[in-house]
């Protein structure tokens, strides 16, 4: 995975390439750092075997599957002859041609700094709400995709957290989206040395180029007085070990 779509931390996979044995296939999926700039500059470096790619704006239900030359690809749908018998069935046209457009207006994106604004706008909400007693930033010391943000709120339920805001408007997450419904907590986060506790009370928050100064005082209108009425009406939150005092 090039950046992980919960926390936004983008791995080295350049340096897992230079390190891998030359009968090595590697197999990265580049959905959440499809369409940001410090991924393009990994990829000037990189000759992957496979690189699958979409969430810079382009419609659901299509993707990219980049190949080195003389890569052996097995077929994983059988039937018609589609794709050079790699994949069978009609080809999602309208998807093919939306996602090479969304591609287009994202190169031409980085000419006029649009992922520097993102990522001013997402330093900012961080910036505020890391001043929220007992929030805590997950992989704050590790490079990130300039959009995506998880912090943890401890003493709350991400879930609860979630459906409140929701319900003003604000959409966030407790994970990522393929994750939807899972009642684990985040093994990212878990693998990451949180406790079960306080990555269930986490969420991810993401901005695209659509999002402004004021979706950011929005959203820092209404998440910080949320978790203190959670707080108040949570049977733990007077036991956090962690809380400011």
């Amino acid at each position: 995975m090039f950046a992980n779509n919960e926390t936004g931390v983008v791995q080295p996979v350049a340096e897992v390439g230079r390190l891998r044995r030359k009968s090595t296939c590697i197999s990265y999926r580049c959905c959440s750092g499809g369409g940001k700039d410090s991924n393009r500059r990994q990829q000037n470096r990189l000759r992957p075997a496979r690189d699958l790619r979409h969430k810079f704006h382009g419609p659901q239900g299509v993707g990219a599957l980049y190949a080195r030359k003389g890569t052996q690809l097995e077929a994983m749908l059988y039937g018609g002859s589609h794709e050079r018998s790699r994949r069978a069935g009609t080809e999602n046209v309208p998807g093919i041609v939306g996602l090479g457009k969304a591609a287009e207006l994202a190169i031409a994106g980085f000419g006029c700094g649009e992922d520097k604004k993102i990522a001013a706008l997402r330093d900012e909400l961080e910036r505020e709400l890391l001043k929220t007693e007992a929030a805590s930033l997950n992989g704050e010391d590790a490079p990130r995709v300039p959009n995506t943000t998880n912090i943890c709120f401890e003493g709350i339920e991400g879930e609860a957290l979630v459906i409140a805001l929701d319900l003003k408007g604000l959409a966030v997450s407790t994970g990522a989206a393929c994750s939807s419904g899972a009642i684990e907590p985040s093994h990212v986060l878990t693998a990451m040395g949180l406790s079960p506790n306080q990555a269930k009370s986490s969420i991810r928050l993401s901005l695209g180029k659509q999002n402004s100064a004021a979706d950011v005082e929005f959203a820092l209108e209404l998440i910080p007085e949320t978790v203190a009425r959670l707080r108040e009406l949570s049977p733990v939150w007077n036991r956090v070990p962690t809380r400011i005092t």
